[in-house]
């Protein structure tokens, strides 16, 4: 994939794998010293190529090991040349290398390149540089430092104001660069001074655990990179750069260019409500999607105001117990049943680890209230499920169930239907994990033929305060889709929450009908039917 233009290496190189650190004896160094790479990403710069090289500091190695490669992606103006013989005639005490794609790749690609010969290198931490100059080699040092306190460190032309214009910013682009960047710290809830900076370090801890190969090869590759190392819990790191514009040429259609970027911004987002599914941002685990939402307007909310104190309940699809920790408050008693065991058990009474296709598990033991929030659309077959739990609920004397689950009819549903999107994700109403999906109606109708009593149904808005953090605005947003619910509730409820009566007993309501009619026998106590002579009543 990468065809390489072979330099002889200047002064010491030693190849090392993993990361990492390595405590040593006392008395010497704490640490094992970090490996280097000064990543120069370059096309068509073999004006600027040996200015570059000549700026990278010379006491690199007195702190890491170090490495320095050109990428040159295809370029028809001999850049590799360039480099080469400025590596030759230079008194860098570094390993260095240039790198020739055969096939131009892009600004994003070309990247992708250099990050992934870090990885598989050995590397610690990778300085991306330009090599048309823009950006300040003389601080590698401080951008390599700082990306490993964090994961990752821009340099920021913004951090000191009025640097950016003193120092040949062009004003479109200083309003541009502004504008965009204070759009997408609010799509974001970040707080960079600049998104836009080709200033950057990364460690390859940070790059391995996202999945920057299915980025763009555009130049809105760092926003993409920048969205998924803050989704992977990466800190950005900042420092204070200078602004140097020279004769470069700018190959970086400005409209296009913010389309994109916002278009990734939103995206994120909307992967976040799960309204849009993007692989390349899917890096949470399952772990940790289903929160603590009893706090506001939920079924989880609803339920812990329903079941009464004292009671015993079980918790089908129980969780890390969030709805068990406000029952134990009450004086409930919970059995928490859930196919992975909670991070703490304390909140349960007694807990089950089971798989609930599997059916029910056997407890010994009346239940007063059954709940299952969001459980049922996980099932393999709900309606064999909704049997077997009508069966348990007769034979464990349940006084009243709860359930719920997302409406597949939400109107963000609807209307991401109407552009022709239907795109499942890690949470929400297109959970990747759900295998049915429901509506209000369809859900009652699942559990009354199965002869469970509908008791009351009601309209649950989406979770605002998990989606944008529970502030005011969320708060503001639960009460308009609040009012939304009582206008038309099956499009503007995200869920719905059922409550349940037990299934009737058959031949406990019988005995019942033949007790009422006030006759039995003497000989077996069994109540007899009142027989009604037709013809004699005629007559």
């Amino acid at each position: 994939m990468i065809e390489t233009t072979t330099y002889l290496p200047i002064g010491p190189y030693r190849q090392r794998s993993g990361y990492g650190r390595t405590l040593l004896n006392e008395g010497t160094e704490s640490m094992e010293r970090k490996r280097l790479l000064v990543f120069i990403v370059s096309y068509m710069a073999a004006r600027h190529i040996e200015w570059v090289i000549d700026r990278i500091p010379r006491d690199l190695g007195d702190e890491f090991d170090v490495e320095v490669a050109v990428f040159d992606d295809a370029s028809s103006d001999r850049t590799s040349e360039v480099a080469i013989r400025a590596f030759d005639k230079s008194d860098l005490p570094y390993a260095c290398r240039v790198l020739t794609n055969p096939r131009n790749q892009g600004y994003g690609g070309n990247q992708k390149l250099g990050y992934q010969y870090a990885v598989t290198g050995g590397f610690d931490v990778v300085v991306m540089v330009h090599g048309d100059g823009q950006y300040p080699p003389e601080e590698i040092r401080s951008i390599a430092n700082c990306a490993l306190q964090h994961g990752a460190a821009f340099g920021s032309r913004f951090a000191t104001d009025g640097g950016a214009i003193a120092g040949g910013m062009p004003k479109y682009k200083f309003l541009g660069n502004r504008t965009l960047t204070r759009v997408q710290n609010g799509l974001l809830g970040t707080e960079l001074t600049e998104f836009h900076s080709g200033f950057r370090a990364y460690t390859t801890v940070a790059l391995r655990a996202i999945p920057f190969s299915l980025n763009s090869d555009d130049f809105h590759f760092d926003t993409e990179i920048f969205i998924q190392l803050t989704r992977a819990g990466f800190d950005i790191g900042e420092i204070d750069i200078p602004t140097h514009y020279g004769d470069e040429e700018c190959r970086v259609n400005g409209l296009e260019y913010a389309r994109n970027v916002v278009s990734q911004s939103l995206r994120s987002k909307l992967h976040d409500f799960g309204l849009f599914y993007e692989r390349k941002y899917d890096m949470q685990s399952r772990d940790g999607l289903y929160e603590s939402k009893i706090d506001f307007m939920s079924p989880a909310y609803i339920a812990l105001s329903k079941i009464p104190p004292k009671s015993t309940v079980l918790d089908l699809g129980s969780s890390d117990g969030h709805l068990a920790r406000g029952l134990l408050e009450k004086g409930c008693r919970v059995i928490g049943v859930d196919l992975e065991m909670p991070g703490d058990e304390r909140s349960f009474s007694k807990f089950i680890q089971y798989n609930l296709d599997d059916g029910l598990p056997e407890i010994d033991e009346d239940i007063d209230v059954v709940v299952m929030l969001d459980v049922i659309e996980h099932l393999r077959s709900p309606e064999n499920f909704a049997e077997e739990l009508g069966e348990f609920c007769r034979t464990h004397k349940v006084l009243r169930l709860h359930v719920s689950s997302g409406n597949v009819a939400f109107a963000a549903q609807r209307l991401m239907l109407l552009l022709g999107q239907f795109n499942y994700g890690p949470r929400g109403i297109l959970d990747m994990t759900h295998t049915r999906l429901f509506t209000g109606r369809t859900l009652r109708r699942l559990f009354s033929q199965s002869g469970f009593g509908v008791a009351g149904i009601k309209g649950v808005p989406a979770p605002f305060p998990l989606a944008i953090g529970d502030g005011p605005k969320a708060r503001w947003l639960l009460r308009l889709n609040q009012a939304a619910i009582s206008v038309l509730p099956g499009v503007f409820s995200f869920q719905f929450f059922v409550d349940l009566d037990s299934p009737a007993d058959l031949d406990q309501l019988l005995h019942q009908s033949h007790i009422h009619a006030g006759v039995t026998t003497e000989k077996d106590q069994r109540p007899l039917s009142v027989v009604i002579d037709r013809a004699s009543a005629r007559s």
